[in-house]
């Protein structure tokens, strides 16, 4: 049974633990786009490390008509947000996406047509193994709402984004679960409470140890969980429900 008076996040990270099918996927990212008020949400892996194909999965909430209308016309090659797989690797407003191109103007204005929302954030994942996705959530709200639902979500969604990875390429058979070194029981309270949003000093005071402790253990685990960001390491370990959404 949901608990709808858990904060978004741990709410969404237990809605996808749950996903055990690319359909259970697909509902989940429809729901945690509820919860969190966007226009649309879409996953897509970009490309895998062992693999030549392109774009082996997605996952989104957009139309199903302007995801045919993409696919038909392979706009993965005139879609300014694909190429934020190659070079970015912080989150990126689509407001500060190139929009100059005769094609990227008629990209976005045809994407408006069918409601994808006129505002956006995208976040790169750039997995262990080499692979590569993108998660983007749209919106429809005024330009300074959006700046608000935008600060307010931003580190959700990039929790949220690696654990999404982690999930569609196990419920899609792209890749199956490896192991990882255990975890120390500092290690994960260090990355427990780091997930509930403390920081190293405060993280340091509730478990009376020094700063540079709460670091150390923070970089072995993410070491152990062969993770490349911390946001990485929380969304690897509360997909192995090695801390607590």
């Amino acid at each position: 049974m949901e608990n709808r008076q858990l904060q978004p996040l741990p709410w969404s990270l237990a809605m996808l633990r749950r996903v055990v099918s690319g359909a259970d996927l697909y509902e989940a990212v429809a729901r945690i786009r509820d919860r969190y008020q966007f226009a649309h949400l879409a996953f897509l892996v970009v490309r895998l490390a062992d693999r030549p194909d392109p774009y082996p999965f997605y996952c989104t909430t957009y139309p199903d008509e302007w995801v045919s209308l993409y696919l038909r016309n392979n706009y993965f090659e005139i879609d300014p947000v694909i190429d934020l797989s190659k070079t970015a690797f912080l989150p990126v407003d689509w407001l500060d996406l190139d929009h100059r191109t005769p094609e990227a103007r008629s990209f976005f204005k045809e994407a408006k047509s069918f409601d994808i929302g006129r505002n956006g954030l995208t976040v790169p994942i750039r997995g262990s193994g080499g692979e590569r996705s993108l998660f983007s959530a749209t919106s429809n709200l005024p330009r300074r709402e959006w700046r608000k639902l935008r600060m307010s979500s931003k580190h959700d969604l990039q929790v949220l984004s690696h654990y999404l990875h982690e999930k569609a390429l196990s419920v899609s058979g792209l890749r199956k679960n490896g192991g990882y070194r255990k975890l120390s029981r500092r290690e994960q309270e260090c990355l427990q409470l780091l997930a509930r949003g403390l920081v190293s000093k405060r993280i340091a005071a509730r478990l009376q140890i020094s700063e540079n402790a709460v670091r150390l253990y923070l970089n072995l685990a993410k070491r152990k969980l062969d993770a490349k960001t911390l946001y990485q390491a929380i969304a690897r370990a509360s997909f192995l429900e090695i801390i607590q959404p």
